[in-house]
């Protein structure tokens, strides 16, 4: 790889690591990977539930260039002060094997990308949370798949795959047949049950437009669910007040949120209206969205999620930007067919008012 090249490398894996510092007091390879655009979050998830036999196999680019990205990390932690912390990563399945991150094994390689950096402002609490949170074993994970498969065991077929060796097995095959599902409808419902259940496992399913793994519901003991259910009966009334309350907290903490972004994208588009800052701000920050200002770097005020907001609302307001994407115009195309407007009306908002 040129010289050119890799330190053009060394700048995106850089600025990818200050960002996720920022967020959450850690780095590590397979986020700044994600955030570079090298991984895909379903990607990473099927790694962790072992339908993958390394994570390698999801990467996009060359090995050469992977090993210089773990080079620059490395690096870079060391300028910044950070401090390595191993993490173990333990796959979803029942035998919680150790995950592979390469096709070789190479302990070297292996080692890297199990290293975490961790700023050293960290209290002793901060560091024991991250480091319980990192090395937690992750649940058993039941597969709602979305097309036909085939179980490696029984030849059949199945409502829920779980992986074993490395291969989809049916519930009967992986001895959970007697397992029953509950949909993810009530938290306090299937946390209890969860609990009460000696096996249990998380039913996940692929959102295509998404484009990531999200829980469906729980598989648990027919025996668990009863006692759960009697649980939460009992104590309904007290959830429904604590629901209430924590409601009417988390609103007033939008409000909050809200009129800060508002005055964020002021400071930095000091041009743009008044109006429009406070109409960018309550879009962006919807809970639930998924939008922009849902993101944790949006609720840091982080300049560039800031502008990443007020560029999607001149994006979809004052170009002709969604007319082209119903008209079958590529997003790519689409972008790049109205990036002028888009521009001269940042330029124009980053200078103050008259």
């Amino acid at each position: 790889m040129s010289e050119v090249h890799e330190s053009r490398l060394a700048r995106r894996v850089a600025d990818a690591a200050e960002g996720l510092l920022q967020q959450t007091g850690s780095v590590s390879p397979i986020e700044i990977f994600l955030s570079i655009g090298w991984l895909r979050r379903p990607r990473v998830d099927e790694w962790r539930q072992g339908r993958l036999l390394h994570l390698e196999a999801a990467l996009s680019v060359r090995p050469d260039k992977i090993s210089t990205a773990l080079q620059a990390l490395r690096a870079w932690a060391e300028r910044t002060g950070l401090e390595p912390s191993q993490t173990a990563y333990i796959a979803a399945t029942r035998d919680r094997r150790p995950l592979r991150f390469t096709a070789s094994g190479d302990e070297e390689r292996e080692q890297a990308y199990r290293t975490h950096w961790i700023s050293p402002g960290l209290s002793p609490a901060q560091r024991e949370r991250l480091s319980a949170k990192q090395n937690k074993a992750p649940d058993l994970v039941a597969i709602l798949p979305l097309k036909e498969w085939t179980c490696a065991g029984c030849h059949g077929t199945g409502e829920f795959l779980v992986m074993e060796d490395a291969a989809p097995h049916c519930l009967a095959c992986a001895d959970m047949d007697h397992l029953v599902f509950l949909p993810a409808d009530d938290a306090a419902l299937s946390r209890r049950a969860k609990k009460e259940s000696g096996l249990s496992a998380v039913v996940m399913r692929l959102n295509r437009r998404r484009k990531r793994y999200e829980r469906r519901g729980v598989l648990v003991e027919e025996a668990a669910l009863e006692r759960a259910e009697e649980r939460c009966l009992a104590d309904e009334d007290a959830r429904a007040r604590r629901r209430e309350r924590d409601r009417d907290r988390r609103e007033r903490l939008d409000v909050v949120f809200q009129r800060r972004l508002a005055a964020e994208i002021l400071r930095l588009f000091p041009g743009c209206p008044h109006a429009r800052a406070e109409e960018i701000a309550r879009h962006a920050a919807v809970r639930g969205s998924g939008r922009v200002g849902r993101s944790a770097a949006a609720q840091a005020l982080d300049e560039n999620a800031v502008t990443l907001a007020v560029v999607a609302s001149v994006r979809h307001l004052d170009t002709d930007y969604d007319a082209r994407l119903m008209s079958g115009v590529p997003r790519q195309d689409a972008r790049a067919a109205i990036r002028a407007t888009v521009d001269t009306i940042l330029d124009r908002w980053r200078r103050p008012a008259r």
